[in-house]
């Protein structure tokens, strides 16, 4: 018995100490879960760990420089681009990182996809006449820039977001591009930002959208899109002061309608598009009891067509819009051309006695005078290119847009009086007695060619040529001054002008 005692103890000890051993042994690692490529929505795209949501991140890294001009890249047709003296940059740099992330997860009521896209840009900017003899430095995307006055080359940076939008069983609901815009948006064989003839809302356009699809590359989308910022051309009031009038939104009450019917197939894309846009006028003067006007509902109708792989080579295209506007400028002369909506471009004159010469156009929605009705102003326009590969490494487009601007007799007779009398423009510049022909009317052309450099896969370099002509009505001549881009008080000569830049451009996508 004791020896049966002595073995069971000594058991019941070795299996206490082997288990407290055993306890003292690391624990055995779970699985590393690798990332996963998923192949469902094309390359790029990888499970996030521990769910059934594909993810993509993507982007582009971009070096500009613009001769010419005061922006990137847009048209350098007024303030101190248009000045075309020493207030008018030789050049304007930026740098750019554009980043975006595009989500996919597969549900039963189909994908729900939800994709951002935001940049991060740093650009050198102009300095403005401060009518003294000092001037100061306005930083691009920077309101508590300092103001830099004659203190050298100083530049900003600036955050903005392009897209985020949510898709889910047909709805697109956020910021997006407009289902106005061409299948190309505002760039039909360009870089250059500034081309008439079509929107371009590339920032993006706050909307919701229901598309319907038909088949055989057939769709048809419907939209309530947000017209503030970049929809609006202006509600001018010639009642407050100035040549044209002053801008005289009140609050927003309606959002813009559109439809837009597209057919891609291999031949290429058809597109039509259709849009409603309500302008809401503030007050006749400063307060309730001076009135307003009633609403505006304005419109503008496109069509559009791509034709691919045309007989000139391999990947050729020819991308070609035509749009007209009544009361909703902005589906023509579109956000990033907005400088087309109000020009005034300086150069020189031959005539004896004349300082220099200015050509001038302003292009709002609507105009009313004291006490009447908004009169919509009418717009067509057009644009397109034609692109050209040489081989898989080069490529050359030639591209080009008109918009053509026009006023009713209403409207005339409120900006230009009657019998060669009165009216805004020939009071704000003292009568306008040397004004011989005086009609707000105006076309504005461009043409361009670019080339680009493609040596690797994602790596492209391009220059980029643009010609800009305004055709004005007006004719004689006007006393003004402009102090910020150091106009004197003068006389011009009031005739067309013609200006150029180029832009030069590497980028790297990712």
């Amino acid at each position: 018995m004791n020896l049966k005692s002595l073995i069971l103890g000594s058991t019941a000890a070795l299996v206490a100490v082997g288990g407290a051993q055993a306890a003292d042994l690391p624990v055995k690692a779970k699985a590393v879960e690798y990332v996963k490529i998923c192949s469902l929505y094309g390359p790029g795209f990888y499970y996030i760990p521990g769910t059934d949501t594909c993810i993509k991140l993507g982007g582009y890294l971009r070096a500009d420089v613009v001769v010419n001009g005061n922006s990137v890249y847009g048209p350098n047709i007024n303030g101190p681009s248009g000045a075309n003296n020493r207030f008018t940059n030789g050049y304007t740099w930026r740098s750019r990182e554009d980043f975006n992330i595009d989500t996919r997860t597969a549900t039963e009521y189909g994908v729900v996809r939800t994709y951002f896209d935001a940049v991060f840009t740093w650009t050198s900017d102009s300095y403005t006449g401060q009518g003294n003899g000092s001037t100061v430095y306005s930083a691009i995307g920077s309101a508590s820039a300092p103001n830099n006055a004659g203190s050298g080359n100083v530049a900003a940076g600036a955050v903005g977001v392009y897209y985020a939008f949510i898709q889910f069983a047909g709805f697109t609901m956020g910021k997006a591009v407009s289902q106005f815009a061409a299948p190309w948006n505002g760039y039909p064989g360009n870089n250059y930002d500034g081309l008439v003839g079509g929107v371009n809302t590339t920032n993006g356009i706050n909307q919701f959208t229901y598309t319907a699809q038909f088949g055989n590359g057939v769709q048809l989308a419907l939209s309530a899109q947000d017209q503030v910022a970049y929809m609006q051309a202006g509600v001018n009031n010639l009642g407050a002061g100035g040549a044209y009038g002053t801008s005289d939104y009140a609050g927003t009450i309606a959002p813009d309608f559109v439809a837009a019917l597209k057919v891609d197939q291999a031949w290429g894309i058809f597109q039509a598009s259709i849009a409603a846009h309500d302008n809401h006028a503030a007050y006749y003067g400063g307060t309730e009891l001076t009135g307003h006007p009633d609403d505006k509902w304005g419109w503008a109708g496109a069509l559009a067509l791509s034709i691919k792989n045309i007989p000139t080579g391999p990947g050729d295209t020819i991308n070609i819009q035509g749009v007209y506007t009544d009361g909703a400028t902005r589906y023509n002369i579109q956000e990033l051309a907005s400088q087309a909506s109000s020009v005034a471009i300086y150069g020189g004159s031959s005539l004896p006695g004349v300082y220099g010469s200015v050509g001038f156009g302003t292009a709002p929605d609507t105009v009313f005078g004291p006490g009447g009705a908004q009169q919509s102003i009418k717009t067509w326009g057009m644009r397109g290119a034609y692109t050209h590969n040489w081989d898989a490494y080069w490529n050359t487009a030639i591209y080009g847009a008109y918009a053509a601007v026009s006023y009713n007799d209403t409207s005339k007779a409120l900006i230009c009086g009657v019998g060669g009398v009165g009216g805004t423009f020939r009071t704000a510049f003292g009568g306008g007695a040397g004004v011989t022909n005086c009609n707000p009317d105006y076309n504005i052309s461009q043409i361009g060619v670019i080339t680009r450099w493609t040596p690797v896969k994602n790596l492209t370099f391009s220059a980029d040529v643009t010609y800009v002509h305004l055709d004005q009505k007006y004719s004689g001549v006007i006393t003004t001054s402009s102090t910020g881009i150091g106009k004197p008080v003068a006389t011009y000569e009031l005739k067309d002008q013609d200006t150029v830049q180029m832009l030069f451009r590497a980028q790297r996508n990712w």
